[in-house]
């Protein structure tokens, strides 16, 4: 059969060259248009890390009460407060506060033809890289004994290594960032996860350049320009020691939990800390917490926009549009029936030629 209606098309073809070749192309576009929306869709979509994304949740944590809730939701970000609570009381399997950062820095053998490089880092806990699986070409995360003991050290990317040192292995290599010399611990393989679904503030850009540990950053005053939240108003950036003691949000937090009964437990504790605070008096509210995965997260953030969904249902549409104009513009009479065809010329004549059986 199929031998059967490549002849009929092979001969509606001759005598409707233009026609068909008009069809071919109506089709054509209709598949690109369609694929194209749905490799974006798909782009802004997907699982960052699928084969983990279960396990990594964002704690969040009520600190402005019932008269700053969007939708009854608490704020995405946490109190300086709140972060270093969780942190010290460390009830994940690995947690992580992270806060970006921008500086220019200037490579080693700089000249005037060589000038300051722009990039994009954040500050972390030690955890943030096994939590992550952040990949290594050289080296590796800090320590948890780093951390404590505030230590300067910086994992850089392999890009980022290619511009100030030309590549190869720089571990124990040391570079300037804002008046402070980093020992470079690790360098990361190329490691961009879309969306980057770790920062709350996500960045359209290229893989970060830089991870500095959180507590040297805080302890030496690195990070007294950063982005905060507050509630009579935007940080103004004049009062970094008053930020840490303020309600301010803006700390990303993420946890790793491996099982349901950790995360039952994690959920557990967040409310238990939200009504310690309430009788402490620093709460006037119930306990109001979430506790998303990184999936749910991000579908609560509307990561996907609306209306890229909606470009994806009417490239589809246009698609099926196309599919069913052409099917319906030269469809052979398959009894034989003598009929014009709209494509020109006539359907097989009954006699002539009978259809093979299947």
């Amino acid at each position: 059969m199929f031998a059967y209606y490549l002849e009929l098309a092979v001969r509606s073809l001759r005598r409707s060259s233009g026609l068909t070749a008009l069809m071919m192309l109506a089709i054509s576009f209709g598949v690109a248009t369609s694929m194209t929306m749905y490799s974006v869709f798909r782009g802004v979509s997907a699982d960052p890390i699928p084969w983990k994304s279960s396990q990594l949740f964002v704690p969040q944590i009520d600190a402005w009460g019932p008269g700053h809730r969007d939708n009854g939701e608490p704020p995405t970000t946490l109190t300086y407060i709140d972060a270093m609570a969780l942190i010290r009381q460390h009830r994940a399997f690995r947690q992580s506060a992270i806060i970006p950062m921008f500086r220019s820095i200037m490579p080693p053998h700089a000249n005037q033809d060589n000038g300051p490089i722009d990039t994009r880092g954040y500050a972390v806990y030690s955890d943030f890289f096994p939590m992550l699986d952040v990949p290594f070409h050289y080296g590796s995360g800090w320590s948890a004994a780093d951390d404590a003991r505030q230590t300067p050290a910086v994992v850089i990317s392999d890009h980022f290594n290619q511009q100030m040192f030309g590549g190869g292995n720089s571990v124990g290599k040391t570079i300037d960032i804002d008046t402070h010399v980093y020992r470079i611990v690790g360098v990361s393989k190329h490691w961009n996860p879309q969306p980057e679904f770790f920062a709350l503030i996500r960045y359209p850009t290229a893989e970060p350049d830089f991870f500095l540990p959180l507590q040297f950053a805080i302890a030496n005053n690195v990070i007294n320009n950063t982005h905060a939240d507050c509630k009579d108003g935007r940080y103004s950036g004049t009062d970094f020691a008053a930020l840490l003691r303020s309600d301010c949000i803006w700390l990303s937090y993420m946890v790793e939990l491996d099982n349901p009964a950790a995360v039952q437990a994690y959920r557990q504790y967040l409310d238990a800390y939200a009504s310690e605070q309430q009788q402490l008096g620093r709460f006037q509210w119930r306990p109001n917490n979430r506790l998303r995965d990184v999936p749910a997260f991000l579908d609560y953030q509307h990561v996907v926009p609306s209306n890229t969904r909606v470009s994806l249902l009417v490239a589809q549409g246009l698609l099926v549009v196309c599919l069913v104009n052409t099917a319906g513009c030269c469809w052979p009479n398959s009894c034989g029936v003598a009929v014009r065809s709209p494509c020109g010329g006539h359907s097989a004549h009954r006699g002539r030629r009978s259809m093979p059986n299947s």
